[in-house]
């Protein structure tokens, strides 16, 4: 089973990239979703993250209110390191599993995991192939205004705090440029997809 990783920076078109490779075969795990099941009640870093941050981040239901959780890390990035610290290794051992259960179903398969921050985790290392979904800054900067209803300076400032796509394209194996129109990306996910596919 080939295992890749897939990253890129916000709004940079990863997800789409995601979804394309999952149409024609690929088994997508989405490390974005797992975050937010680890951070549920009854996940394994809820009590970690309730103890680090205090009960002011739970919502009248008693569950993690993740916009009030942002609001204290986003601008502090040693509050941002120590709720990393806790919710990585869960999200983590969550792919691990899912991956070994990938390989027992499709031994040949290619097995996608998305997620935002594999470089700066250092978790690429655990992949055999590292894919990146590129753009320009000002495209990151509109997809991101128009998806999640940010303001520009808002967007600009996340921006700030990831590392940027070119220095990330240095250890990429793949990149796939989303600046164009969708079907240009389609065709470049197809050419990567047959080359992976020679790989497994």
């Amino acid at each position: 089973m080939l295992r890749i990783g897939l990253t890129g920076g916000l709004a940079s078109g990863k997800s789409f990239v995601g979804k394309a490779l999952a149409d024609l075969g690929s088994h997508l795990l989405k490390a974005d979703e797992l975050g937010h099941q680890v951070l549920e009640p009854s996940g394994p870093a809820y009590p970690q993250v309730v103890e680090a941050f205090g009960k002011n981040i739970l919502d009248e239901d008693g569950r993690i209110a993740r916009r009030k959780l942002a609001s204290l890390v986003f601008s502090d990035s040693e509050r941002l390191a120590l709720l990393n610290s806790i919710v990585h290794p869960a999200v983590i051992q969550m792919e691990e599993e899912w991956m070994r259960h990938i390989l027992t179903q499709d031994p040949h398969g290619i097995a996608v995991v998305e997620a935002a921050i594999l470089i700066e985790t250092g978790s690429y290392k655990r992949f055999h192939k590292l894919v990146l979904a590129v753009c320009t800054t000002e495209q990151q900067i509109e997809r991101a205004m128009r998806r999640d209803g940010l303001t520009r300076e808002e967007v600009l400032d996340r921006l700030q705090r990831q590392m940027p796509l070119e220095e990330k394209r240095k250890l990429a194996d793949y990149v796939i440029d989303t600046s164009g129109e969708k079907e240009m990306t389609l065709e470049q996910v197809r050419r990567l997809y047959g080359e992976l596919r020679r790989l497994t």
